[in-house]
């Protein structure tokens, strides 16, 4: 029999036992779109960490000087006791940090830990829990912003301690509704006037959560509203990616001196790019692909073992179907191909099912939630290829035992 008739056969055998074969062919397909669905959104989530998070929380091709690490994991109490000890990041350390790094696109200090929120008034509008947060000019060229309107805070506003602010995107929607009318404008933040200068173009939303709800003053205002913070935070931008390594080991060298630590003496401040996050993003991940496919060959082992028992149960079903095959001359590979024909189309059939329930998963959890999905063409691979093994794998001994039955005693069953 060849090897097309064979499947053909397959096919409408599998149709004419529909619900069967779909009860059958459940746990592989529940594997597979399991596979699939963690897959693509893992796969997704690497891609959005490394394109739009990093990026976001510290700059392209820059890194940050801090007393606190990015906080992308768990900290111990004694650990995080420690990081309390160390010395704040002054503004001092900028000038230490600029004979360092001559080639550096920009320097720019802001203010940190802890970041005030605040209600913004305009008239008798109000926008409530808006992160307030005071910056120097270069900080617009670090986050490579844009103005959807108006203009950048200036070293000018800094020295004359001007109160002026720029506004995120939303604070300015929400408040004016038309983001030109925003420009001269005053605003009201802890009862203090603030003239509008500018607005910051819509970044969008990472996670879920927005990055355009905030109001950025000149550094020397937002210390005359808020006092100094606990510690601030240094950016440095680099022309170029390459740039980035060497400038950061520049910069440990030049804060150490800068904080008189001693040869051997651990740093007591942080330097945090980008890549931190991904890291540990990378570390969590490897996590999960540890634990998933072990679920997933638990769940193909069980689907095998199904699909073997109910071909094994056709083929006591069809004895008598088989005995006059034989008697009209079919041989025993013929037998064996149809069984076994039988068994890959049904694995595969659950495979592609799997892949197309998983897909639909991911693109449910991309619609519903802010998480990223992204099925990729390996996982696709691995799906159907999840398919073929477990048909030949667990198709071969059904396919088998067929083909040993006796002719006489096969056409005596009724």
């Amino acid at each position: 029999m060849p090897l097309l008739e064979a499947v053909i056969l397959a096919v409408d055998t599998i149709w004419s036992h529909k619900l069967r074969s779909f009860f059958t062919l459940l746990g592989i397909i529940v594997s597979v779109a399991f596979l699939v669905a963690v897959v693509a959104v893992i796969q997704g989530m690497n891609a959005y960490v490394r394109e739009r998070l990093a990026g976001a929380i510290v700059g392209v091709h820059a890194f940050q000087i801090r007393r606190d690490p990015i906080q992308v994991g768990f900290i111990d109490d004694e650990a995080w006791k420690q990081i309390q000890r160390r010395p704040i990041i002054a503004p001092e350390d900028v000038g230490f940090i600029a004979r360092a790094v001559p080639d550096a696109e920009a320097i720019a200090l802001q203010s940190g830990w802890p970041t005030p929120m605040a209600d913004v008034q305009w008239r008798n509008r109000t926008t409530g829990d808006v992160f307030i947060f005071g910056v120097t000019a270069p900080y617009v060229l670090v986050q490579d912003y844009t103005f959807a309107a108006g203009e950048p805070i200036s070293d000018i506003d800094l020295q004359q301690r001007r109160y002026v602010a720029v506004l995120g995107y939303d604070v300015a929607d929400k408040l004016f509704g038309n983001i030109e009318a925003a420009i001269g404008r005053s605003i009201r933040v802890r009862g203090v006037q603030l003239m509008v200068k500018g607005v910051i173009a819509k970044k969008g939303t990472v996670l879920g959560q927005s990055w355009d709800g905030f109001v950025m003053l000149p550094l020397t205002t937002f210390e005359s509203m808020y006092g100094r913070r606990q510690t601030m935070v240094i950016s440095v931008k680099m022309p170029t990616a390459e740039g980035v390594a060497p400038a950061m080991l520049r910069v440990e060298e030049a804060m150490r001196i800068a904080h008189r630590l001693r040869p051997g003496a651990d740093n007591d401040f942080t330097i945090d790019t980008g890549e931190g996050l991904i890291a540990f993003w990378a570390k969590l991940t490897r996590v999960i692909f540890t634990v998933v496919p072990a679920v997933v060959v638990i769940g193909i082992v069980v689907g095998g073992i199904v699909i073997m028992n109910i071909m094994l149960m056709s083929v006591t079903e069809r004895t008598r179907e088989i005995g006059i095959r034989k008697a009209l001359g079919a041989a025993r590979r013929d037998i064996r191909r149809q069984f076994f024909a039988e068994a890959l189309t049904l694995s595969v059939l659950g495979g592609i099912a799997g892949l197309a329930v998983g897909a639909g998963l991911a693109g449910l959890v991309q619609v519903l939630s802010p998480l990223p999905a992204r099925v990729t063409p390996w996982s696709i691979g691995i799906a159907l290829a999840l398919g073929v093994v477990v048909g030949v794998a667990f198709g071969v001994y059904p396919a088998h035992r067929a083909s040993r039955l006796d002719p006489i005693e096969a056409l005596r069953q009724e």
